[in-house]
């Protein structure tokens, strides 16, 4: 149901989603439950490396993550998509590019501290940070915007992505995003638009 319910509150404290719920556990937050899910089913070790090392690189790129790709990357679908469907009024030209400047600054930064020349973020094996770099990047590609256009690194990274997951899974998994546009035929209860609408325009500030 929706994340602001009583319901939600007993999954997620802040009421906010991901969340996750196994048994009578909970916990919230996408990183921690990642990291929750490949120890508890003892996922393959490149997922999360037991080398330390290893491992440091992964929880190097999840720290980094926060603050660079996904401060910038979903924006780009809220722009164009989410706070027009919610708001009514599309949002001036400006702000996308200002919020597509920032994410090539991050994209640039994402090529050469952490691709590098390497097949995936840290070495020749996807882990849980590729995945969850690949999430966020798949957004502005659902709203037209290309960022791997004329960027062959990062295109080539995708690509490798893609067949260590399989390609079906892959636009399984991003089936929605990459329909987002189709959102802007829908109908909104008045209701949620009300709540949602001054949430998203706080999150562009």
């Amino acid at each position: 149901g929706p994340s602001n319910s009583e319901g939600a509150g007993k999954v997620s404290l802040l009421k906010k989603v991901p969340a996750l719920k196994d048994g009578d556990f909970t916990l919230a937050e996408c990183t921690a439950i990642l990291l929750y899910l490949s120890r508890k089913y003892n996922t393959p070790d490149h997922w999360y490396p037991s080398d330390i090392r290893k491992r440091a690189q992964v929880d190097e790129y999840l720290s980094w993550h926060h603050a660079n790709i996904r401060a910038n990357a979903p924006k780009t679908m809220w722009i164009k998509v989410l706070i027009p469907l919610f708001t009514g009024q599309p949002l001036p030209s400006e702000k996308l590019q200002e919020v597509m400047e920032g994410l090539s600054t991050s994209l640039k930064q994402f090529e050469e501290r952490f691709l590098q020349d390497k097949a995936f973020i840290i070495g020749s094996e996807i882990s849980l940070a590729d995945l969850v770099a690949i999430v966020e990047l798949m957004q502005p590609v659902g709203v037209g915007c290309d960022i791997f256009e004329d960027r062959p690194r990062l295109m080539e990274w995708r690509r490798r992505v893609e067949d260590a997951v399989g390609k079906e899974l892959f636009f399984q998994a991003h089936e929605m995003i990459l329909n987002i546009k189709e959102l802007s035929n829908i109908q909104i209860d008045p209701q949620l638009k009300e709540h949602l609408a001054p949430v998203l325009m706080k999150m562009l500030k």
